[in-house]
C-alpha cells in the first residue's frame, strides 16, 4: 500500500508539472515563453523513438556510465575502506587524494584524449572520475563513524581482521557505500552529457550519445528536439539510480526488516 500510494503521488506531482509546463508556454508566462510545449516534446520523442540512431545514442550513453561507474566502484570502495581502517594509507594517500578531488572531471578532457587511444576510452574515464571521488568520500565517512564498541567487543570475542572486518566493518560501512553510489551515478550522467559535448561524442551523431544528441539539436536550432534529448537524460538517470537503490536494498535485508 506504501508502493502504490507513493507511485500515485509520483504520476500525480509529475502530471502537475506538465501541465503547468503546458499552461505556462500558452500564456507566454516568464521564463516558460520560449520553451516548447510538453505536447511538442511528446511528438517529438514520438519521431524520435522510431529512428535506430536514438537508440544508439542511448547506448553509446548506457555503457560510457555502466564501464565508469562499474570501475569506480570497482576502484573507490577498496581504496576509501583502506584509507579508512590504516592510519598508515591514510595518511600517504589522502593529501594527495584532497589535492584532486576539487579538480572538475571535465578539466580532466584534454588529457584523456591524450592518455587514451581511443575517444570511447576518454569519455569512460572522464565519468569514471565524476563518480569516483564521491564514492570514496562516502566510504572513508562511514566507515570511520562506526561505534568504536562495537569493534571492541568484536574483538574481545575473539574476531580475527578478517572477521572483525565482513562482520561489523563492511556491513556498518554498506548505507554509505550505496549512498556514495547513488550520487555518483547521478554525477556519471552530468558527466556524460559535458564529454560527449566537448569531445564531439563520436564518428557520427548515431554513436555521439544522449549528450551529443542534445548539442547538435541546439546547434540546428531544434528547442524541442533539445528538450527531447533532456527527459531523454532524466529519465536514464531516474532508472540507473533507481537500480542502483534497488540493489543497495538488496544487500542490506536487515534495514527491510526493521522498515
Amino acid at each position: 500500500m506504501k508502493r502504490a500510494t507513493a507511485i500515485r503521488r509520483g504520476a500525480l506531482g509529475l502530471l502537475a508539472f506538465v501541465a503547468i509546463w503546458e499552461i505556462g508556454t500558452a500564456l507566454n508566462a516568464p521564463f516558460l515563453a520560449e520553451l516548447p510545449p510538453p505536447t511538442a516534446v511528446a511528438r517529438d520523442l514520438a519521431s524520435l523513438a522510431g529512428t535506430g540512431g536514438y537508440w544508439s545514442s542511448w547506448s553509446e550513453s548506457l555503457q560510457r556510465v555502466f564501464w565508469g561507474f562499474v570501475i569506480a566502484l570497482m576502484l573507490g570502495i577498496p581504496l576509501g575502506l583502506l584509507m579508512a581502517t590504516s592510519r598508515t594509507a591514510k595518511r600517504l594517500a589522502w593529501p594527495v587524494f584532497e589535492m584532486l578531488r576539487p579538480v572538475p572531471p571535465l578539466a580532466w578532457v584534454p588529457l584523456a584524449i591524450l592518455f587514451w587511444p581511443t575517444q570511447q576510452l576518454s569519455i569512460t574515464f572522464v565519468i569514471f572520475l565524476g563518480a569516483f571521488y564521491t564514492v570514496v568520500v562516502n566510504v572513508v565517512g562511514g566507515a570511520e563513524q562506526i561505534d568504536r564498541r562495537h569493534v571492541l567487543a568484536a574483538r574481545s570475542l575473539g574476531a580475527s581482521r578478517l572477521g572483525l572486518f565482513r562482520r561489523v566493518i563492511l556491513p556498518a560501512t554498506l548505507p554509505s557505500i550505496v549512498t556514495g553510489a547513488v550520487v555518483g551515478m547521478g554525477i556519471t550522467w552530468e558527466v556524460v552529457v559535458a564529454a560527449e559535448l566537448i569531445s564531439g561524442g563520436g564518428q557520427s551523431a548515431a554513436d555521439g550519445g544522449l549528450g551529443f544528441l542534445v548539442w547538435s539539436a541546439y546547434q540546428g536550432g531544434d528547442l524541442a528536439r533539445v528538450v527531447a534529448g533532456m527527459v531523454s537524460l532524466g529519465v536514464a538517470g531516474y532508472l540507473s539510480s533507481s537500480i542502483v537503490r534497488v540493489a543497495g536494498a538488496r544487500l542490506m535485508p536487515w534495514r527491510r526488516a526493521t522498515a
